[in-house]
């Protein structure tokens, strides 16, 4: 799937593909430079690796520009209709990636025969959700050590189109 993202007065190519095991490092790599996880957030993913099992086994998919420079991935699990992980390079951000995912992610789990989607949210990542169309059902109570804080419990709607 390729789509154009607007970037100022340009337009810019982005391409969602499945990822292979051969992403594992570079989607490891945004993982644990990513922004969000600074401060308090750093130890959600001290030592976090996506390692090619897991990407063989879930439906991740990756979004690259033109210079197949990663922008953003997202995880599918299918079995738990739960968007595992999304993360959106701190350089891309605000470009229109993270909604180009969620559509594209949308498309897959209304594929699979989904009703709704799982995001159990970074708290800060809770009005991007709602704003691409995800409804709060609850919170996740903390798991210290790794995640001392709560999270939001959300859905993602999947409307299927009527035949």
């Amino acid at each position: 799937m390729i789509t154009a993202a607007p970037v100022g007065d340009t337009h810019r190519m982005t391409e969602i593909r499945r990822a292979t095991a051969r992403d594992a490092k570079r989607l490891t790599r945004l993982v644990r430079t990513s922004g969000a996880y600074q401060g308090p957030y750093a130890p959600m993913i001290a030592g976090y690796r996506i390692g090619p099992d897991y990407i063989e086994i879930h439906e991740v998919y990756v979004a690259v520009g033109e210079d197949e420079r990663v922008l953003g991935f997202y995880a599918l699990l299918l079995d738990a209709a739960e968007l595992d992980l999304m993360f959106v390079a701190d350089s891309a951000q605000g470009l229109g990636i993270g909604r180009e995912l969620i559509a594209h992610m949308v498309s897959r789990a209304c594929a699979a025969g989904l009703d709704e989607v799982r995001v159990v949210s970074h708290p800060p990542s809770e009005g991007f959700y709602l704003s691409v169309g995800a409804e709060r059902v609850g919170t996740v109570a903390a798991s210290p050590p790794a995640v001392a804080w709560d999270r939001p419990d959300l859905v993602i709607p999947v409307v299927r189109r009527r035949t």
